[in-house]
């Protein structure tokens, strides 16, 4: 292919940040680096202090209503989170992965001040992701039947199968919610974010519970909270979005641009879903998988509150800020601002795991009663405290090497390593330990440990082997081919 056309618009350009600074810096070079290290840091920690509470209170939103769920029994527990695990295998995870493409593909295109580009990609997102559900609700509407067909408890599996199908309204407002969560990422903006988060969590609720407990709705009452949530979520985003000053730049779309920017989203998207679901399906079946065990009720429980709550949440706040920044400097052409941005993450992810484990160990015996008050799973759930510490302090690292990824778009790279990792070692490791040394619950958590350190361990190869000047290079390329708009 002739790039002679796309390099002579590309000698246009302003030249990228890292130019400007070259000749303040030239005559020390340390000085230079620690400065760029400095900087950063400052903008990662700028960037994931709100993101921390953005994914936690999104998050929170199922965690209330698995909660309020809880408190009715364990039956009531069980059920739910068996339904909570087949519905993030088959919708949730899928909308999360494919939504990650914009991670590349806004962020690079923020960073390259190609603004317009933002929004066209957004829209182009949501509307491939809208008919995805389609297909997914019909799959949710047979839950009941599909789970006892592999064996689950009739009981818990007529909860599950009741949950997920109220859980249909939420899967088309996270379609919406998802891309725009992107779009706001993409270009630092946090407050709308973090406001529209906080005030979904605060009317969730307050309505969960009198949907649950004041009209006696139940589960079902559990289930339509959340997906008053996240449309009440997406719609309060949609407004800042129309109206606020700063999205003036980015909101806008280019008719002519859409068709193509649908393509490119969905080169991005399937590798993107692929990473993501090839992930979150080991979880999710490893929760299946305790549902065979002898005291099934009890074993789905347990891991479910310990995976639900200790990693999920750790695995996208630090992912979210880390593969923003990368995005930005590629997309400007600062390759070593990129690898800075990575190093600080670092340095924050481990702080972080720090604080994190410690408070989990120190909490252990009484962190079940937050979601049951079976004494037997507050008692399981102490028990296996040291294994989640442990997964904690893998996934800091496991969330920032993940961003690293979908910032650079090496989407189908990280398809290949959690294959690999995931099922090549994880599945077989957790079957071993749980079926044949007996563990049960904490075999099955042994093989999620050992899968996610040979997944950080692979990634962190990868990246620190990488040419981060070609990676900026194949950025600019890719965001300038085809359409190029100066900056003024």
């Amino acid at each position: 292919m002739d790039h002679s056309p796309l390099l002579e618009k590309l000698q246009q350009l302003p030249p990228s940040h890292d130019d400007d600074e070259v000749a303040h810096h030239q005559n020390n070079p340390g000085r230079k680096k620690m400065d760029v290290l400095l900087d950063q840091l400052k903008k990662v920690t700028r960037m994931a202090a709100p993101m921390v509470v953005v994914s936690v209170t999104q998050y929170l939103v199922q965690v209330v209503s698995l909660m309020m769920s809880g408190h009715l029994g364990e039956l009531s527990l069980s059920g739910v989170a068996i339904a909570t695990s087949f519905t993030n295998v088959t919708g949730f995870a899928l909308l999360f992965g494919l939504a990650g493409a914009l991670e590349t593909l806004c962020g690079q295109a923020y960073g390259a001040e190609q603004y317009w580009k933002c929004g066209t990609y957004t829209y182009a997102s949501i509307i491939s992701l809208v008919p995805i559900c389609v297909p997914v609700s019909i799959l949710w509407y047979y839950v009941d039947d599909i789970l006892v067909s592999i064996g689950q408890d009739p009981e818990i599996a007529s909860v599950a199968g009741q949950y997920a199908v109220c859980l249909i309204p939420a899967l088309f407002g996270d379609a919406v919610l998802q891309p725009l969560n992107r779009y706001f990422q993409s270009q630092g903006l946090t407050l709308p974010m973090l406001l529209s988060s906080v005030a979904a969590l605060c009317g969730h609720v307050p309505v969960c519970w009198a949907l649950v407990y004041k009209f006696g709705l139940g589960n079902v009452g559990a289930a339509l909270a959340i997906g008053l949530a996240y449309w009440f979520n997406a719609g309060l985003l949609v407004l800042y979005m129309r109206w606020a000053g700063s999205c003036e730049k980015t909101r806008g779309m280019c008719w002519d641009d859409l068709g193509a920017s649908v393509t490119e989203f969905w080169r991005f998207a399937v590798p993107s879903a692929v990473m993501v679901c090839l992930e979150w399906w080991t979880f999710e079946l490893l929760v299946l998988l305790a549902g065979l065990l002898p005291d099934a009720a009890l074993e789905t429980s347990v891991l479910s509150i310990c995976y639900e709550n200790g990693l999920k949440i750790w695995e996208e706040k630090t992912c979210v800020s880390n593969s923003t920044g990368v995005s930005n400097e590629l997309g400007a052409g600062n390759p070593e601002k990129a690898k800075a941005v990575i190093q600080s993450a670092v340095g924050i992810s481990i702080l972080e795991a720090a604080i994190v484990s410690t408070t989990l160990f120190c909490c252990r015996s009484f962190f079940g009663y937050v979601f049951s008050n079976e004494k037997a799973v507050v008692a399981y759930v102490a028990d296996v405290a040291p294994l989640l510490c442990l997964s904690v302090v893998v996934d800091s690292f496991l969330a920032v090497l993940s961003g690293v990824a979908r910032g650079s778009g090496w989407q189908y790279i990280g398809a290949y390593v959690n294959l690999g990792a995931y099922y090549g070692v994880g599945m077989p490791v957790a079957v071993l330990m749980c079926f044949v040394f007996h563990l049960e619950g904490k075999g099955l958590w042994v093989g999620i440990l050992t899968a996610s350190t040979l997944q950080a361990v692979l990634l962190a190869f990868i990246t620190a082997f990488t040419n981060w000047d070609r990676q900026a290079e194949k950025a600019r390329e890719r965001i300038f081919d085809g359409n190029i708009i100066l900056p003024a």
